[in-house]
């Protein structure tokens, strides 16, 4: 693609009025979200969030969500706010969850991936809803990294994959959350976790009451032909270069599968305390068993291991449940879903 002059701003008064002008215009930026940074188009302009799959080397199947700042700005954007979806919106935003619904006749179809269903998001960060209100613009976002890279969390990742593909990203610094939002469908029989966030299966559970059922996959592949719902669903993403292989297993049978295999000169991916012990280059990406402090950092170790110039990578296993299931749907995809039980 033609290069871009990209500048890198303060997500200031003067940066918000830039983003919201260029918004407008049809162009894309990248700005900061309480989740990960995201590159921004108007929704309703089918021109516009073309932008985003050419600037991310994204493919068209993959779904976009749909940013708003108020509940004022879904008609149009869908043709239904069912009940459970205004439970869920009650109960969590603005914060980090994405409801799918039917989608409505304003959505540009490069949003929704030949679906009927578009996913809405209202996020609590204080740039994205100034740029939001700034411009008048509801904005389809995905992350704003390569398409298949780790998703990025500071204004610096962003830079380091989008210079000269998209001409502004507002620096509003690291993202509180760390992993994409928690991704929920509400059309059809029984709500689905389409992708697991900040916001657990049991937070969704205990503000609907009743069950969410978990999709498959969340945990494993996508089935052979089956269609993406969400974003987040594909079989490699969230990939650095070096090859990923998941333990599953405790530290001390973790520290002896590395030392046997130390002639593949690998690194490890491990928690917080355990590098000290590995004698192997490290990155730590969190406290054992917090994956609130976990989300906050996968992202940006997966990107530090890519910075050390790491190949063959050993990580550690997370937990599988509350917000650690957000970190091993990310970890098991940087993997390409290579995992050895110990």
């Amino acid at each position: 693609m033609d290069a871009i002059e990209t500048l890198l701003c303060p997500a200031d008064r003067d940066g918000i009025a830039r983003a919201a002008a260029l918004l407008r215009q049809g162009e894309i930026i990248a700005l900061p979200t309480e989740t990960v940074y995201g590159i921004a188009a108007d929704a309703r302009n089918g021109s516009a969030v073309a932008k985003i799959f050419k600037a991310k080397g994204r493919p068209q199947d993959n779904p976009l969500i749909v940013h708003i700042d108020d509940v004022k700005m879904l008609p149009g954007l869908v043709s239904e706010f069912p009940e459970r979806a205004q439970l869920l919106a009650a109960a969590f935003w603005p914060g980090p969850l994405t409801i799918i619904m039917p989608r409505g006749p304003q959505v540009a179809d490069e949003c929704c991936a030949g679906l009927d269903t578009v996913g809405i998001r209202m996020p609590s960060h204080p740039v994205v809803r100034q740029v939001i209100e700034a411009s008048g613009c509801a904005f389809a976002a995905p992350s704003a990294n390569l398409s298949g890279r780790p998703s990025p969390t500071t204004a610096q990742d962003v830079l380091a994959d989008m210079q000269g593909r998209l001409p502004l990203i507002l620096d509003g610094g690291s993202c509180a959350v760390g992993v994409e939002s928690t991704v929920v469908s509400v059309v059809g029989e029984k709500p689905t976790l389409l992708r697991p966030g900040y916001i657990t299966l049991e937070d969704l559970e205990r503000a609907l009451g009743e069950e969410v059922i978990l999709s498959g996959a969340i945990l494993e592949k996508l089935a052979e032909g089956e269609v993406a719902r969400s974003p987040g669903m594909k079989y490699k993403h969230y990939a650095p270069k070096a090859d990923i292989t998941i333990l599953e297993g405790s530290f001390e049978q973790f520290k002896a599968y590395v030392e046997a295999h130390a002639g593949q000169d690998p690194a490890c991916l491990c928690f917080t305390g355990e590098a000290e012990k590995l004698g192997v280059p490290c990155v730590e990406y969190g406290r054992e068993g917090d994956g609130a402090d976990q989300s906050r950092h996968i992202f940006r170790c997966l990107r530090a291991l890519d910075e050390q110039g790491d190949r063959v990578v050993y990580a550690r296993c997370p937990r599988k449940d509350g917000v650690s299931m957000a970190v091993y749907n990310r970890l098991i995809r940087a993997a390409a879903f290579r995992v050895i039980r110990l």
